[in-house]
């Protein structure tokens, strides 16, 4: 097979071609050398699309619910690129796949592209190159894209700065009613669904979740430093989104639900943009990731600069406790320095 050339590539995407945004993706996802360039010449299309988070722990309905969103997107003319982020093969490394199983009932519409991601070990329930992907399916002129994260559970917060919505996915009879917000979970939310809404149990699920929202307003989260805060005002005291958090009851299966979670998502977009939040999370979003890239940067050339038998000595010093970990930075960081 012939080899395309990154321009080539990129200016078939640009033109709509399916097949150049998978193999897009796949030089983005596995880092290839070309990946950069492609990235550079794309970004300049990218900023369009308006990008949806969904998370929730295993078993609430993900898949199915993100399905059921795709469909209904889809009959008022919204092309969608799905991302769904997958467990890690423990074999080959890769995604499992489970997701795109799941999704089987949207392939052939040439409005939808779906691709899963492989986690790799990144925490937060999102792959190292989501942010990458997403702009790549920017650039291909979707209208939608949407996140499903890995569905690790309690501690999937990251979605918040990848997302301008972030739906928490909620279903009854999974034990705790409210285990989601024993880690903060809860915090992300801007819609919370309570999906397979057939069940008996779901009025106990909602109340829960009405109570945890009545014992006060969230505060208002920023990224700093590439780390999630609270945001603070001039005073240093703390700022509260006073929006109400809307509790939506689906049975994603059926369909059930389906119109008033899209009209809660259009609802949420409108307030972003007449408050300047949705910008303001963009920024915040570009801070992080600046921030991340300058860290994996600079280790990557620290450590490129560094020889193996110097790393190696350093290691057994600390095994033999005569130098501790933080001297030991230092001297990777100032080799001139004697160490104390």
């Amino acid at each position: 097979m012939l080899k395309t050339f990154p321009e080539t590539l990129v200016s078939q995407l640009l033109a709509g071609n399916r097949r150049a945004l998978a193999r897009t993706i796949t030089a983005v996802e596995n880092e290839a050398p070309e990946s950069v360039e492609i990235l550079k010449t794309l970004y300049p299309y990218t900023g369009r699309a308006y990008t949806i988070g969904i998370t929730g722990a295993p078993g609430t309905g993900k898949s199915c619910l993100v399905t059921a969103l795709t469909q209904h997107l889809r009959k008022q003319n919204k092309t969608v690129g799905i991302i769904a982020v997958d467990p890690t093969s423990p074999f080959t490394g890769g995604a499992v796949l489970g997701d795109r199983f799941r999704m089987r009932d949207l392939s052939g519409d040439s409005g939808v592209f779906i691709r899963s991601m492989a986690s790799r070990g990144h925490l937060g329930g999102l792959a190292r190159t989501t942010y990458d992907v997403m702009r790549v399916m920017d650039a291909a002129g979707f209208d939608i894209i949407i996140i499903e994260t890995v569905g690790a559970g309690q501690n999937e917060v990251e979605i918040v700065k990848a997302a301008d919505t972030t739906i928490v996915v909620e279903a009854p009879g999974l034990g705790d009613d409210i285990q989601a917000i024993k880690a903060g979970i809860l915090e992300i939310a801007d819609i919370l669904v309570v999906n397979k809404a057939d069940s008996p149990l779901v009025q106990n699920t909602v109340r829960a979740l009405k109570a945890m929202l009545d014992l006060g307003h969230r505060q208002r989260l920023v990224a700093h430093h590439g780390q999630l805060m609270a945001q603070t005002d001039s005073t240093g005291a703390p700022e509260y989104d006073f929006r109400e958090v809307p509790i939506i009851q689906t049975v994603a299966i059926n369909g059930q639900g389906i119109s008033t979670l899209v009209e809660a998502i259009d609802a949420h977009r409108s307030y972003l943009a007449e408050n300047g939040i949705r910008q303001d999370r963009q920024r915040a979003r570009l801070q992080g990731e600046l921030i991340a890239r300058l860290k994996e940067t600079l280790l990557k050339n620290l450590l490129d600069t560094v020889p193996d038998e110097t790393f190696d000595q350093l290691i057994e010093s600390l095994l033999a406790r005569q130098i501790d970990p933080v001297s030991a930075v230092q001297s990777l960081l100032n080799p001139q320095r004697p160490l104390s």
